[in-house]
């Protein structure tokens, strides 16, 4: 696990935000907007081949 930078109470320093914290708000939006596509592409492929 990383451990992250002690800030000191005396200094404005700018904290990094971890890559995966910035991902997280965005997943209840992706997620069912990828799988209505997926599902979209899936039952595009079963007509075609039906």
């Amino acid at each position: 696990m990383s451990h992250p930078t002690p800030v000191e109470p005396g200094h404005d320093a700018q904290v990094e935000q971890d890559a995966v914290e910035a991902v997280v708000p965005l997943i209840p939006i992706v997620l069912p907007l990828v799988g209505a596509v997926m599902m979209l592409l899936l039952a595009s492929i079963a007509v075609y081949l039906a």
